[in-house]
């Protein structure tokens, strides 16, 4: 039995790290589009005559199809159904089409006039294209979620889905830091969009690449293996099994405010830099940009604690902690110099190392592995709601309440109340993440538990098995 799981693919390690590449390449490629807008902002308004509303609009179309057209929680029954390889190749090619579209609406090529329901053209063609890329790069994120489950399961589970994260975030720092600089050199808005495009169709090769391997992965599973795969096929009622767990709620809940917190801060840090500590506006993204470089750095190391020590939860509750304590250092009206803004986005980069560490390897803890797929797309699906609408909120908030006139005649805001509300997401995570370390005491999900069992552990593992054995 033991020389048969030796056999295992996933028992490489140059195999399981060389997958982890490939698709942490791939969601690399995806998370650049993701944020590539967030640094022109300034632009789209001196250029392109957005608002801060349209932008806030263009924003929140990340979500709308995995929201409202509940594509996530599809998207999530295909791959439980289908497997990773189709489902990570049809998110690809999602991801390609959508930027293309996105591309279109934002270069000279864009000849529409006029509006398109009730919003400007421009602005909603670029969304719809942000939509289905959307669809695509949510999608792509649970198929990787459960690569990692499948290649990395009691093994560095944790370390590398913490890698993985810290490789899709270089793809943010890369959005942020030279975005602007691109835009300038090729003096166009739309050139970082096409540098996009390129590396999105660079990802679906390496994800092809990653297909290869994952079948070889089949062929050096045992017969054994095979069976209990096909036994035991995802059936839509299980949906009712992971609805009714408290313990994965309160993970979806804690994902959703979190992230409500950083990822529509990270769509306006570059706009906060310039209005609120007078950056210059070229250098403006490098500053939001150290958040995703810290998180290369640090996420990975709280991955391996939480693999060999354990603790996800109480690592939960000082990630909420910190994120308080960051948003409401920018909301006061203190040392507004850009050094302390780099020392507090520092600080956030910590947080945001610190939270999903722990909280998305917790997931199988909770959930069995079958239904993981349906089970990241649904956090994921709830997760796109605060994306969504909290984007959205932010925008009308500038343009409602915080325009300001600084005496150059361009768009300028205060930043006080978007960061009181982003602080308050906050006090509510960390709200969750106490209620989550409450649950698993009661539930004993093994939250508090590391990842990587002793020698004693598995060998009183695999003497149960044998036991149970007819």
């Amino acid at each position: 039995m033991t020389q048969q799981i030796q056999q295992k693919l996933s028992d490489s390690k140059i195999a399981r790290w060389s997958v982890l590449a490939l698709a942490a390449f791939t969601m690399l490629c995806g998370y650049f589009l993701t944020d590539v807008m967030a640094p022109l902002k300034p632009m789209l308004e001196e250029q392109l005559s957005w608002s801060s509303t349209e932008y806030g609009f263009f924003t929140s179309a990340y979500g709308w199809f995995n929201v409202f057209l509940f594509m996530l929680i599809i998207g999530g029954i295909i791959l439980d159904k289908m497997g990773v390889r189709f489902t990570g190749v049809s998110s690809c090619i999602l991801m390609i089409i959508g930027c293309s579209i996105k591309y279109y609406a934002i270069s000279d090529f864009f000849a529409m006039d006029g509006e398109l329901f009730g919003w400007k053209a421009q602005v909603m063609v670029a969304a719809l294209g942000y939509a289905l890329f959307g669809v695509g790069v949510e999608t792509a994120g649970i198929t990787v979620s459960k690569i990692i489950v499948r290649w990395f399961k009691g093994k560095e589970m944790a370390l590398a889905m913490g890698l993985e994260m810290a490789t899709a975030r270089l793809g943010t720092a890369l959005a942020l830091s030279v975005t602007v600089p691109v835009a300038s050199y090729f003096q166009s808005i739309s050139a970082p969009i096409l540098l996009c495009l390129c590396m999105l169709c660079i990802g679906l090769i390496a994800f092809l690449v990653f297909c290869v391997m994952d079948r070889k992965l089949d062929a050096s599973m045992t017969h054994e293996e095979d069976n209990e795969e096909a036994e035991e096929p995802f059936r839509v009622k299980d949906i009712v099994y992971i609805i009714k767990s408290k313990g994965f709620w309160l993970i979806a809940l804690l994902c959703v405010l979190f992230y409500s917190a950083v990822f529509p801060f990270l769509k306006y840090a570059t706009d906060l830099m310039v209005n609120k500590y007078n950056v210059d506006p070229e250098l403006a993204g490098n500053i939001p940009a150290i958040l995703p470089f810290g998180t290369i750095l640090l996420t990975p190391f709280f991955g391996n604690l939480y693999d060999r020590k354990g603790k996800g939860a109480t690592i939960m509750i000082y990630g909420a902690l910190m994120l308080i304590g960051v948003h409401l250092l920018f909301t006061l009206p203190i040392l507004n110099i850009w050094w302390f803004a780099t020392l507090v986005m520092i600080v956030l980069g910590i947080a945001f190392s610190l939270v999903p560490s722990a909280m998305w390897p917790s997931v199988p803890k909770i959930i069995p592995e079958k239904q993981l797929g349906t089970a990241y797309a649904l956090i994921f699906w709830v997760q796109n709601i605060g994306l969504s609408m909290v984007p959205l909120l932010i925008g009308w908030v500038l343009d409602t309440y915080c325009k300001i006139d600084n005496g150059t005649g361009k768009p300028a805001y205060d930043y006080t109340l978007p960061m009181a509300i982003f602080t308050c997401f906050g006090i509510l995570a960390l709200i969750i993440a106490l209620l989550l370390k409450r649950e698993d005491k009661i539930k004993g999900y093994g939250l508090e538990l590391p990842n990587i069992k002793s020698a004693e552990a598995e060998a009183e593992t695999i003497a149960k098995e044998t036991i149970a054995e007819p």
